[in-house]
């Protein structure tokens, strides 16, 4: 490594630590939600193949996890596979499947699950998931229950428009049975046919690659989250990148529309 690399990491260094001591004097978000895009031009662009690509994302997600514990975040909610990740080559979704079954196994020896407490929720639908998935996911929800000082979310089978879709449908069926009436309807009704009606709105969504869209995550949930883009793809975030995440959204005065 030459000296200018070396000075340039140590001035990074430097800076990282003061944005982390500068951050923890403000309120951080309760939820974070992160849209992890970029795996496959990331591969693209470093020369991978794209299946290493998505391993070298899930790597990433490990250590993004780290540092929202670090900065004081009690939930994260990540957007795991939508919908519309159904329609990628099925070798693609295949791998992407044991690759996802394959981290949530881990998680039941993982030593860090227990010592930080860390429950694990899966909201999406399951209908287009393989049964080995679907059981790893119930074992996994199951041994996490009983945790409650940090919430990881992953959002599986997920679409935004889907989860109201079906919200819609199952309300109006409970109409039809009797169930509710039609003046019952509200907001507060209405979150508890959501996938999971515990999970708080996200104060801040994160999207990284440069894209400035949220994609169908979290379409009811994120009425008022504040947004932040990031052009760097998913692997190569670093954490000076997720703290200038933290940091501008401190900077943020939220109204609610007020």
């Amino acid at each position: 490594m030459s000296i200018a690399h070396k000075i340039g990491d140590i001035a990074s260094g430097v800076y990282e630590q003061a944005l982390m001591e500068e951050i923890k004097k403000n309120n951080v978000p309760l939820h974070l939600g992160i849209i992890t895009d970029g795996n496959r031009r990331y591969a693209r662009e470093v020369g991978l193949s794209t299946n290493e690509g998505h391993v070298r994302g899930k790597d990433k997600l490990e250590e993004v996890l780290d540092w929202a514990m670090e900065v004081g975040i009690k939930i994260v909610t990540v957007y795991g596979f939508s919908t519309e990740n159904f329609k990628r080559d099925t070798e693609e979704v295949r791998f992407l499947f044991n690759l996802i079954n394959d981290s949530l196994r881990g998680l039941l020896t993982d030593d860090r699950i227990y010592k930080n407490e860390i429950k694990v929720r899966i909201i999406g639908d399951f209908k287009g998931l393989p049964q080995y998935l679907i059981q790893t996911i119930n074992d996994v929800e199951k041994s996490t229950a009983r945790f409650s000082k940090f919430k990881f979310n992953l959002a599986i089978g997920y679409g935004g428009r889907q989860e109201i879709i079906n919200a819609v449908r199952n309300i109006a069926s409970d109409v039809v049975a009797g169930n509710i009436k039609i003046d019952d309807i509200n907001e507060k009704l209405f979150r508890n046919y959501l996938y999971d009606n515990t999970l708080t709105d996200p104060d801040l969504i994160l999207r990284t690659s440069g894209e400035e869209r949220i994609s169908n995550f979290l379409l009811w949930q994120s009425a008022y989250s504040e947004l932040y883009f990031s052009d760097v793809n998913w692997p190569d975030l670093k954490k000076i990148d997720f703290l200038r995440a933290i940091y501008s959204y401190q900077s943020r005065k939220r109204r609610y529309g007020k």
